[in-house]
């Protein structure tokens, strides 16, 4: 895990005047990462015509985007309205609020969601990214099918269609093994400048920008800023990217940005142990179930796959096994995360329930009652003791067994913005010249904990804040000349 450092000298190089700086590159926009959010946001910049450079400190674009299953929530997009598939706005931004308490910025989330369409259709019709409905099943917490998805659900192949996206466009340079080291600020009004980054094979730079855009992710895989901030997950296993160490977050904060929903997170209760593979909320949303190391269920699986890391790792050995059939296999068979899960062996096929009870060392009497119990449940013979009322079908064997662990994905807390994407002061003044989205910005999921976040609110705030990031950033640089 990388540290940070911490203090406003080795995170901010005030400058008196920036014509005083020996500045090596100048760009109309610096867009300082590149996963979903700021590749997007270089597109979205790039098309209006200026000049922008991708600064990436990994020897590959990615972040959190490359390890998602790519799916993006959207009401009333093209693809929603000819599959007569009943939404709004209105609908969506309220499912938001009402996963996370309502303790989210109501008129920003509601902006988001009014983006969101367009954003997919954006990608669409003009980037030539395709992004379908995904029609299997509905997510938990939505009320309507509006995730949008590529074909293989795979995040890596999100992101190399925007990487080939952006090589048509000659206004966007990139750089890999190139992290930032330091914003340059002035020091009179902190106006950002740009940056000073370390080029692999050329050194240190400085970077001059009249927009700067922080499309870095959150802090997952930093140990002190989970301490502090998110205590209950700061030895949990880290699912995320490796790069999400949270500088972004700590530029803003040195500039005076208000941060806001530090303790909130996604995490997920479906992460295959050991072999650290995601086993795909699917399998649960299409009615296969959990049970611990006694053979019982321990919690209603439907309520949410972010809050259901915390169930998972309170029970025995911080560990359950997931149940599920023929027909729910058969569904989730193209997700590649799923076939990782098959090619590294998490997942075993047997023909009897007691087989899979035998393998796994589960109590058989117990097990077998567990079963029953969850059948009925499924036929409407009887009311599920743990409030599940989302099923699917009955499970028929062969039965397919999974040993799963809690794991966090990534931080939802951040800088906080306004409905530009401009980050925010402690006065509620932008501060000039800063954008933020993705991972960096104040995410859409409540102040604390994983019960707040919905399905797929990660790429809702990558892809939407970064594209509203980048048009904003390009028409405003085009007018201050």
């Amino acid at each position: 895990m990388i540290e940070p450092k911490d203090t406003r000298k080795d995170l901010i190089l005030f400058s008196d005047s920036p014509d005083d700086l020996a500045w090596d590159i100048e760009v109309d926009v610096l867009v300082i990462g590149a996963g979903g959010c700021g590749l997007v946001a270089a597109l979205a910049a790039a098309q209006n015509g200026v000049s922008v450079f991708v600064l990436e400190k990994e020897k590959q674009a990615g972040g959190n985007t490359s390890l998602s299953q790519a799916m993006v929530p959207a009401a009333r997009t093209k693809a929603q309205i000819a599959a007569c598939i009943e939404d709004s706005v209105e609908l969506m931004t309220e499912d938001i609020l009402k996963k996370n308490d309502y303790q989210g910025d109501p008129a920003l989330t509601r902006h988001v969601a009014e983006q969101a369409a367009g954003l997919v259709d954006w990608l669409n019709d003009q980037i030539g990214i395709k992004l379908e409905l995904v029609t299997e099943f509905i997510y938990p917490g939505h009320s309507s099918y509006r995730i949008h998805a590529n074909r293989s659900r795979k995040g890596a192949h999100l992101i190399n269609d925007l990487i080939n996206a952006a090589k048509r466009f000659e206004n966007i340079d990139m750089a890999y093994n190139a992290p930032v080291k330091r914003l340059v600020a002035a020091k009179q009004d902190h106006a950002v400048l740009g940056a000073e980054v370390e080029i692999e094979g050329i050194g240190r730079n400085l970077a001059r920008a009249k927009k700067v855009i922080l499309a870095l992710n959150g802090f997952g895989a930093n140990r002190e800023m989970l301490k502090k901030y998110i205590s209950e997950m700061a030895e949990a296993y880290y699912f995320g990217h490796e790069g999400n160490t949270g500088e972004g977050i700590l530029w803003g904060e040195a500039l005076g940005a208000q941060l806001e929903c530090m303790g909130a997170y996604q995490a997920h209760g479906s992460v295959a142990h050991p072999h650290g593979t995601l086993l795909t909320w699917a399998v649960i949303s299409l009615g296969g179930y959990q049970v611990n190391l006694e053979g019982k269920r321990f919690v209603d699986e439907y309520h949410g796959y972010s809050e259901h890391a915390l169930d998972v790792l309170k029970q025995k050995g911080g560990v359950a096994i997931e149940v599920f059939d023929q027909r729910i296999y058969d569904t989730v068979i193209e997700y590649e995360d799923f076939q990782q899960c098959l090619e590294m062996g998490a997942i075993k096929k047997f023909e009897r329930l007691e087989d899979l009870t035998a393998s796994f060392s589960l109590p058989a009497e117990q097990m077998i009652r567990t079963h029953e119990a969850f059948q009925k449940a499924v036929l409407g013979e009887t009311r599920d003791p743990l409030g599940r009322e989302k099923f699917g079908e009955p499970l028929h064997p062969p039965y397919y067994g999974a040993k799963v662990t809690g794991a966090l994905f990534h931080t939802q807390g951040g800088l906080k913005i306004n409905h530009r994407a401009q980050v925010l002061r402690a006065d509620a003044l932008p501060i000039p010249n800063l954008y933020a989205g993705g991972g960096t910005a104040a995410g859409f999921s409540g102040k604390t904990g994983p019960k707040g976040y919905l399905s797929a609110n990660g790429l809702l705030a990558a892809l939407v804040l970064g594209k509203i990031a980048g048009e904003d950033a390009a028409r405003s640089g085009l007018e201050s000349g």
